[in-house]
């Protein structure tokens, strides 16, 4: 059994990419700073369901600080991480101008920092077994750009250059870096809008849906059995938008 090592899993799209995962046989190291009791519940469940291995661990990611204490717990319980997946994030939606310094440091730190600091943790292992999966999850935002939110934009388009350069530099080691570029999926971070709102944003979607968590853990399923070669790519998961 392969060892995922995954962020932000308490809800949304980590949520079902740690379900997808389980289903399939992956044992599970799954993160969140929030909900860590009912993350700790999800993973019992899996566990019981699945017959994998899952475990909870409550770590701020944009920390460097909480890396160093808990990457190593993560380590010494599973061994190694065969693949990471960086789907921790979080959005600013309003004006540039009244964007403070600290709305700004904190969504860089979490968004992008946090991608560096899971590299830099679990990278060496995959070094020396020439092997392994880092799957970055991204936006569409971030190649087109979305206005009033563009320090979200900003990181995710740092995501997509991230991940095409550090592709480029472990390929000899054999090991696979994508992006997933999502569009609209139907989580809880959606419920800032009204449903006048998600009628108008459904209508601009070529399926004429939102996408489902579940969706784009088929995505990453699909990436962890594709052959080598498909790496440094930011793949669009967007419903044609």
């Amino acid at each position: 059994m392969e060892n995922v090592y995954i962020s932000g899993a308490s809800r949304g799209v980590g949520k079902g990419i740690a379900k997808i995962l389980a289903s399939n046989g992956y044992n599970l190291a799954m993160c969140c700073v929030n909900n860590i009791e009912s993350l700790r519940v999800y993973a019992s469940s899996l566990e019981a369901k699945f017959g994998v291995k899952a475990r909870a661990y409550k770590l701020d990611v944009s920390s460097e600080a909480e890396w160093r204490y808990v990457a190593p717990t993560i380590l010494e319980d599973f061994g190694s991480i065969d693949v990471v997946i960086n789907n921790a994030g979080i959005s600013y939606i309003g004006l540039i101008t009244d964007m403070t310094t600290e709305d700004w440091d904190r969504i860089i730190s979490t968004n992008l920092s946090s991608i560096f600091y899971s590299t830099k943790m679990f990278l060496p292992p995959m070094v020396n077994k020439k092997s392994g999966h880092i799957i970055n999850i991204s936006s569409m935002w971030g190649e087109k750009g979305a206005s009033c939110e563009v320090a979200y934009s900003a990181t995710k388009g740092g995501i997509n250059s991230f991940t095409k350069a550090l592709a480029k530099e472990v390929a000899p080691s054999n090991i696979q870096v994508n992006a997933i570029s999502l569009g609209v999926i139907d989580t809880d971070m959606n419920s800032r809008f009204s449903e006048d709102d998600i009628r108008d944003i459904v209508s601009d979607i070529p399926m004429n849906r939102l996408g489902t968590p579940r969706e784009v853990g088929e995505v990453v399923l699909s990436i962890l059995s594709s052959p080598t070669y498909l790496t440094g790519q930011v793949i669009g998961m967007d419903g044609g938008m």
